[in-house]
């Protein structure tokens, strides 16, 4: 979420977390197993202390037929270069060698590995190993996408972690999941901060806040050496997307709130920095060949569902409005994605057959409406124009291509704001002739909004959340307090988002627990409440923890 450490925007006016503190008092509606036996000491969920895998194994972007492997390899400092060998089998304990593919390790990708290992059958579990320096690595898993027909889908969706206000325990339980397809993070894998300048439960490295490539380099480092991190990547492909915080608080195409050009340098300079960080050390195809900056991305998961990953961030976003935002957001040059990225988004529903369509990003797309109003008398007022709520002309060409074009069961995954909502997406909440919210008629689809893995809301007012839903109707849940994760499980028949919270992420440790879900089901557009869980599905068995054995 957009909140800066400084308690003034340095753009002037407000900070959004100042703003949002003082919007909602005075409004009173506050207003979101076995080893390789060339090395039986390594293979573990975590590397032993010699092992030159200190930042584990990740997978990502699954195809029907390839995935992303990656890891990094700690180098001895008198070397140029590292070779080495993944090998991909089809067992846990390792005993069916499907291939493997060699690589070479060098300091100008700051020793990371990124392979894409082809030749994989669709719908598919896989064990893989890396070893180099007479190491392995520990052993991860990884899943392709399937092809064709489709019977069910699950997704782990997590986004804003932040380090310095406590533990991942979210991504350690959801790791325990056998049964996921992959993991969505929607951002904010990590923030830029200083060592206790928003949060101050664990320290960072480096300790002041990152500005150049080595810093950016040296965060990522740190944080793949969380063990809960490095376990769910071990576990489960991930599909990603950066928010702000992968450079810096609100960021956007030409600079960010917390970015100052006189003392930090060039916002362009500064930006490549993140932009090369994350793609050295996330198992990520970016940058795609002659297209630097341009994340945004599909993946077909079979006749069942099709996910369109988007950059609301950085490629052609226009500076954030203020807030709230009311008529100041709807003139029609404002950009939140951009006329390139949404002809894309637009075509790519337009064509897809898959039942489900997926849209994995960083912004509510809902109205947060602090005054509603119909469109015809002016739309209200919205509070987060850092959100689609700033940028509402491109907000209604999405709506009125989903509707002129008659595409539905579509379902909007987003993150950003630290807290958990539900929502029908309707172009005209407040009119009761264009939405009714007893039958959901008017809404045009549905969004799923993930609360953090640590990071805190902005606003900590009670009785703002039920004001908020008295306001919103269209608006079916909100929690604004708990941490957690999100989880989507998809069949032919309904979409259903669950909202799974932890027992505690300011000490190491946690239990969970089902909180409520809402579905949509087929050809609906709309949430009703779900009263239970959903029941988990047998999957192959998780990557294995080898024994950590003296050469």
């Amino acid at each position: 979420m957009g909140i800066s450490r400084k308690p003034r925007n340095r753009r002037g006016g407000l900070s959004r977390r100042d703003f949002l503190k003082h919007a909602s008092a005075s409004a009173a509606v506050a207003t979101l197993a076995a080893c390789s036996s060339s090395s039986p000491r390594d293979g573990g969920g975590t590397p032993s202390p010699d092992s030159p895998f200190k930042h584990g194994v990740a997978s990502g972007d699954p195809l029907a037929d390839r995935v992303i492997l990656w890891t990094r390899i700690t180098a001895p400092a008198e070397a140029s270069s590292v070779s080495g060998q993944v090998k991909v089998y089809l067992d846990p304990a390792l005993t069916q060698l499907l291939g493997a593919m060699d690589f070479g390790a060098e300091a100008a990708r700051d020793w990371t590995v990124k392979l894409d290992f082809t030749g994989l059958a669709a719908g598919t579990s896989y064990y893989y190993q890396f070893e180099a320096l007479g190491h392995t690595s520990p052993i991860g898993r990884t899943r392709t996408a399937p092809a064709g027909s489709t019977d069910r889908l699950r997704f782990g969706v997590v986004s804003c972690a932040s380090y310095a206000h406590g533990y991942f325990n979210a991504y350690r339980l959801l790791a325990q999941r056998a049964d996921l397809d992959a993991v969505l993070h929607l951002g904010d894998y990590l923030y830029e901060y200083g060592t206790g300048e928003y949060g101050d439960v664990r320290p960072y490295q480096p300790d002041h806040e990152m500005v150049t490539l080595a810093d950016y380099r040296t965060r990522h480092a740190y944080y793949k050496q969380d063990p809960d991190l490095m376990e769910l990547h071990r576990q489960f492909p991930f599909i990603t997307v950066w928010d702000d915080h992968e450079t810096a608080d609100n960021s956007w195409r030409d600079g960010a709130n917390n970015h100052t050009e006189g003392t930090e340098g060039a916002w362009v300079d500064r930006k490549a920095y993140g932009q090369q960080a994350y793609d050295e050390w996330m198992p990520i195809r970016y940058p795609q060949a002659g297209n630097v900056g341009k994340i945004w991305r599909r993946f077909s998961y079979g006749e069942l569902a099709d996910i369109f990953m988007l950059d609301t961030r950085l490629y052609d976003r226009d500076v954030p409005d203020g807030l709230p935002v009311s008529a100041t957001g709807k003139e029609a040059g404002r950009r939140m994605l951009g006329p390139e990225q949404m002809q894309w988004l637009k075509d790519g529903l337009q064509t897809s057959t898959a039942r489900w369509k997926i849209l994995g990003q960083q912004m509510v797309m809902h109205q947060w409406n602090l005054v509603g109003a119909p469109l015809a008398a002016g739309g209200g007022q919205q509070l987060n124009g850092d959100a689609w709520d700033g940028y509402q002309a491109e907000r209604t060409e999405l709506f009125q291509h989903l509707s002129d074009s008659g595409i539905g069961n579509v379902v909007v995954l987003s993150g950003d704001v630290h807290s958990s909502w539900a929502a029908d997406l309707t172009p005209d909440p407040a009119n009761p002739l264009a939405y009714n919210p007893l039958t959901g008629e008017g809404s045009l689809a549905v969004e799923f909004v993930g609360t953090s893995i640590t990071s805190p809301f902005a606003i900590d007012i009670p009785e703002g959340q039920q004001a908020m839903l008295l306001t919103n109707s269209h608006i079916r849940y909100t929690d604004w307090d708990r941490k957690g994760y999100l989880l989507l499980d998809l069949d032919a028949n309904r979409a259903q988002g669950e909202f799974w919270y932890v027992s505690t992420f300011t000490e190491a440790g946690a239990t969970e627990s089902f909180a409520t879900g809402y579905q949509a089901l087929s050809d609906a557009n709309h949430l009703e409440f779900a009263a239970v869980g959903s029941p988990a599905e047998a999957k192959p068995d998780p990557a294995p923890l080898a024994p950590q054995v003296p050469a």
